[in-house]
Formats: structure tokens, sequence, C-alpha cells
């Protein structure tokens, strides 16, 4: 057993989000054979991932504020404290704040044996965003 120390927060990098977005990193890579990732997502009103696709899928859990969700082609989902949405594999998709609240989640998802954990693809438009809310 062994204690992680707290890591210092990380600002969301402009090629990945749109607005303010930090997030802290709950767990990263240990020895193998785990595999999983953990981040606490910190949202601005509005703010929100790029499309991106995660190698072996992702789940994300609302802890505080308000959110929407929407994979690909599909419909938004508006996400509220206590709400858990699982994207599959290969699965495009984009994630963030409501445009009037702070979110907060914790994204989990696992690297894949071999290869790149996530893809990552265009920013979610304004006018994207704006038509999906």
């Amino acid at each position: 057993m062994r204690l992680e120390p707290r890591q210092p927060s990380i600002k969301g990098p402009p090629d990945m989000f749109t607005g303010d977005v930090w997030f802290e990193v709950i767990a990263a890579p240990q020895p193998a054979p785990s595999r999983m990732r953990v981040n606490s997502v910190h949202f601005a009103p509005g703010a929100r991932t790029a499309w991106h696709v995660h190698a072996v899928g992702q789940t994300v859990h609302v802890t505080e504020g308000y959110g929407l969700i929407q994979s690909r082609g599909g419909e938004v989902i508006r996400m509220r404290p206590g709400d858990t949405v699982y994207t599959p594999p290969g699965e495009w998709h984009w994630h963030g704040a409501a445009p009037d609240t702070l979110m907060t989640h914790l994204a989990m998802w696992e690297a894949p044996e071999e290869g790149a954990e996530s893809e990552w693809g265009d920013l979610v438009t304004d006018e994207e965003y704006g038509s999906r809310t």
C-alpha cells in the first residue's frame, strides 16, 4: 500500500478544451496490470472538451453542477450531480458544463494494453454547443 500525494491542478490545454477547465489526476498509471485512469475535471460555465474517443471507453460521474454530454450524431444528455454516463470504446463524444453553471465530474477510463488511450479531434464550436442547449 502507498499513499499518493495530492498533485497540483492542471489547466486544460486549449487544443483539447474550450473555456476554463482544470483537472486533478486522481489515479494515474500504476504498475502493471493496472491501466486505470481517473481525473476530477472542473468546467467553468460553457466550457467543454473537444470531440474525442477512448480506446477502452470512458465513464463520467457528475459530482457537482450541471453538464452536457453527447456522442457524435446522438442526442445531448443533460447530466446532474449523481448521474453516471458510460461511453463505449471507439465512440466519439464531448462533455462539459451547462451554459449557466459550473460542473465537476470524475472522468474514468483505462488504457489499452497497446496503443493510444484517447484520440482528440476538433474543438466543439460555439455554434455546435449552442445548438445543443
